[in-house]
C-alpha cells in the first residue's frame, strides 16, 4: 500500500484521540431539509451581530430536550445522546489568549455564562455500502480509494444552550468576536493536553435568527487537520456544532460544514 495511505491513516488515528472525537462515535441512540429560515439566516456571518436585543425567555431543560436532535431527524446519520465521558467542564479548558475562550468553549460544547439548560448530541454519518470487490482483489489505487471511503465519516458534536433575556444574543456575539480576534490561531489546553489551532477562517451557513461558521485548523508536528465549527441562535437558544472528518485529516476527502445537521437542528428550534 502506498506510503501516503499509511501517513493518512496515522494522521486520522492521531486526530481521533482528541477529546471530542474519542467519544463522538460511541454511545447509544436516543429513544425512539436543508436551509433553515433563509430570510433571516446568515446575517451574523457578515460581521457584527445584527440581531435585535429583545429579551427572550429561556427554554426549560424539558423544552430543550424536546428541541434536541433524535435518531431519525437527520437522514443518513446516527444520533446519540452525549454521555458523562463527553463532558468537558468549563474550568478544564485553558487558552493562551483570553479573547479565544468563547471559541474554545464552543469547540467543546461548553455553555457561556448565564446558560439555563444544556443538551448535547453526537451525530455521525452512516458508513456507505462497500463495493463488491474484496481488498485482496483490488489494485493499489482501488485499495487507497476504499480506505479513504472507509474514513470518510463526519462526526459532529452538537450542544444546545438556552439563555434568558439578552444572554443568548450576547453569547452568540461573544463567539463571533472570539473567532475574528483569534483568526491567526491560539492554543487550547483541555485536561492538560494542549491543542494548537493554526487558523480560524470564516465559512457560510444558514439557519435560525442568526448563524455563523468557521474552519478551525489544528496543527500537530507539522500536520494540519481541519475541523468545522458552526453556530446558530434561535431566540434565546444557541446551538453549536463542532465537526471532524477522518479522511479529510489526511487530505483525502472533501469536508464541508455539516449543513444537514445544522438544518435539522434549526428546523426543530424554529
Amino acid at each position: 500500500m502506498r506510503a501516503t495511505v499509511v501517513r493518512r491513516t496515522a494522521l486520522a488515528a492521531c486526530a481521533v484521540s482528541l477529546t471530542l472525537l474519542a467519544t463522538a462515535c460511541g454511545g447509544s441512540s436516543d429513544s425512539d431539509a436543508e436551509g433553515g429560515k433563509g430570510g433571516r439566516a446568515g446575517n451574523a456571518a457578515e460581521g457584527g451581530s445584527s440581531a435585535s436585543k429583545t429579551s427572550a425567555k429561556a427554554l426549560s431543560a424539558a423544552e430543550l430536550e424536546t428541541a434536541s436532535l433524535k435518531q431519525g431527524d437527520v437522514a443518513g446519520h446516527k444520533v446519540a445522546k452525549a454521555g458523562p465521558d463527553d463532558e468537558v467542564p468549563a474550568d478544564g479548558i485553558k487558552v493562551d489568549k483570553e479573547a479565544c475562550l468563547p471559541l474554545a468553549h464552543a469547540m467543546y460544547g461548553v455553555a457561556q455564562e448565564g446558560s439555563v439548560a444544556t443538551t448535547k448530541r453526537k451525530v455521525i454519518t452512516e458508513p456507505k455500502a462497500g463495493g463488491k470487490k474484496s481488498l485482496k482483489d483490488m489494485t493499489e489505487g482501488e485499495a487507497e480509494d476504499a480506505l479513504t471511503a472507509a474514513f470518510d465519516l463526519t462526526s459532529t458534536f452538537v450542544a444546545l444552550n438556552s439563555y434568558d433575556g439578552t444572554a443568548g444574543p450576547d453569547a452568540f456575539a461573544a463567539l463571533k468576536k472570539a473567532a475574528a480576534d483569534c483568526a491567526g490561531g491560539f492554543t487550547a489546553t483541555v485536561a492538560g493536553e494542549p491543542t494548537k489551532i493554526a487558523s480560524v477562517t470564516e465559512e457560510k451557513v444558514t439557519g435560525g435568527d442568526e448563524s455563523a461558521a468557521w474552519t478551525v485548523t489544528s496543527q500537530d508536528d507539522g500536520n494540519q487537520a481541519p475541523f468545522k465549527l458552526a453556530a446558530l441562535r434561535e431566540e434565546g437558544t444557541v446551538a453549536t456544532f463542532f465537526a471532524f472528518n477522518l479522511a479529510a485529516a489526511g487530505g483525502g476527502a472533501k469536508f464541508t460544514v455539516p449543513t444537514e445537521v445544522v438544518a435539522a437542528q434549526a428546523k426543530k428550534l424554529g
